[in-house]
């Protein structure tokens, strides 16, 4: 049975950046129609995954208390004021200089004032103390690393409150259709064709808006765009992002926007037999205290500067580091005195994957490393460790341990037992290419020129990112570049 849908936005795709869309386009009176692949129970894209951090300037705490969540730790608690200009440059810095430094201007200037904008239609935003902030001796908070607010819930707390506002807004949102083509007329794009359980699906509108994020889902599609070893990642996220709608808009004349070649890709547990796409532990597999201990191979060697930086930019391109190693695996080594330092909702969940010992010669056994190595791999970096700095967690500290590759920062012996190490793979979240752009959206020909009736935002759209990201930033871009596709569609 055939369905037909009329509207005046079409948008595909019920995650963060879609929804930010609909809402922008919805608040203008125009009638908007999502159009999600999941059903209820499996909708919200990558964005449901998430911790639903999102990185945005402000000025300190007080300018944070209107929009966040009272909570009895804000008056023991310092946030330090990160600047838009400091934002520009942690993009630039972790991108290497290879993202859009127009779309980077954009984002620094309105990421504060639409997360405002979101938080002001029902969105609910809170500090990340479990996440990005440290308790000191005195008993007071200490947030660190620029990335300071998250959505109460998480992501699945992201995904509730945007539909809430999305039904308050009037949108109509329709589950589990997945869209195939687009469908056009005289070179203006005028709906998408889709496939449900009940039937084919066609929806028209005078814009439609990709909002159906990346190909990290399709291994296919890793493999020829980012390399060999690709298709054996784990997917964090969705399922559902298998690339289709980008070909779709490829396939009437789109530009590839971006860099097709790297991802966001972070050290996920290896050994969890449900590690791919769990909506229940979500984003909890992901294993990020690394920065406090030593990263080693199958063979017992380190391989990365475990702390070049805080983690917040770094984790989203060590997956890759690893995904090089010998059965595109590591494990993550602590002791008895560093394990306080671990988040305990990525940690100490039953059924993580944790191997302990009270010795290094057993810790190697148990993980199948040559007990040799691994032993020499230790003494030799327990004794590179700087003893004349002390180890601070709140900062960049320089405790360095001089060895190659060097440890840049929180180096502490490896020497307490008992001893702890958890396996972590390469686990890939989105990836950076996408369709070609202008700062709105409007999706671009080769020759620079829009297509009309077609705009994209989030992960579908290029050019931001490359090589890395500052956490936080990707949710970020998503509400801005949605907001900005929903106000001209």
């Amino acid at each position: 049975m055939k369905q037909t849908i009329n509207a005046d936005v079409i948008v595909i795709g019920g995650g963060n950046a879609g929804f930010s869309a609909a809402h922008a386009a919805a608040e203008r009176g125009r009638k908007v129609v999502v159009i999600e692949r999941g059903d209820e129970s499996s909708a919200g894209g990558n964005s449901y995954y998430t911790a639903g951090a999102t990185r945005f300037p402000h000025e300190g705490l007080e300018s944070l208390l209107d929009i966040v969540e009272a909570d009895e730790r804000h008056t023991r608690t310092e946030v330090p004021p990160y600047s838009a200009e400091e934002y520009a440059g942690d993009l630039r810095k972790v991108t290497e200089g290879r993202g859009d430094q127009e779309m980077a201007d954009v984002l620094v200037h309105e990421a504060s004032d639409t997360v405002r904008w979101l938080q002001q239609l029902g969105l609910k935003y809170r500090l990340m103390y479990e996440r990005q902030a440290y308790q000191r001796p005195d008993g007071s908070y200490l947030f660190w690393g620029g990335l300071h607010v998250g959505n109460v819930g998480g992501g699945e707390g992201l995904i509730r409150d945007h539909t809430d506002v999305a039904l308050k807004l009037g949108e109509q949102i329709v589950y589990g259709v997945t869209a195939t083509d687009l469908i056009t007329e005289d070179g203006r794009v005028i709906g998408v064709r889709g496939e449900s359980v009940e039937g084919d699906v066609e929806a028209y509108g005078e814009t439609v808006v990709i909002a159906a994020g990346g190909f990290e889902s399709s291994p296919a599609l890793r493999q020829k765009y980012l390399g060999d070893g690709w298709e054996h990642a784990v997917v964090r996220g969705t399922p559902n992002n298998t690339g289709r709608m980008i070909k779709a808009g490829l396939d009437v004349g789109a530009a590839k926007g971006g860099d097709w070649s790297t991802c966001h890709s972070v050290q996920w547990d290896a050994w969890n037999e449900n590690n791919a796409s769990n909506r229940e532990l979500t984003n909890r597999l992901t294993r990020q205290g690394y920065p406090f201990g030593i990263l080693v191979n199958r063979a017992g060697e380190r391989f990365l500067d475990e702390g070049a930086d805080f983690r917040n930019y770094t984790y989203a391109k060590y997956g890759r580091e690893i995904l090089r190693q010998p059965g595109s695996i590591a494990f993550q080594i602590f002791d008895a005195d560093l394990c306080p330092l671990l988040r305990a909702e990525e940690y100490e969940m039953p059924g993580i994957s944790e191997v302990r010992a009270d010795s290094i010669d057993e810790l190697a056994e148990k993980l199948g490393i040559p007990g040799e190595k691994l032993v020499h791999t230790i003494d030799e970096y327990n004794g590179s460790v700087d003893v004349s700095r002390t180890f601070d967690p709140t900062i960049k500290d320089g405790k360095a341990a001089r060895v190659e590759p060097p440890k840049s920062n929180w180096a502490a012996p490896i020497a307490t037992g008992p001893f702890f190490a958890y396996p972590v793979t390469c686990g890939i979240t989105f990836t950076f290419g996408g369709l070609k752009g202008d700062l709105d959206g409007r999706v671009l020909k080769n020759d620079g020129e829009p297509i009309p009736g077609l705009l994209a935002c989030g992960e579908a759209l290029g050019g931001l990112f490359s090589v890395n990201y500052p956490g936080g930033s990707g949710l970020a871009a998503g509400v801005v570049f949605g907001r900005r596709a929903g106000a001209i569609a």
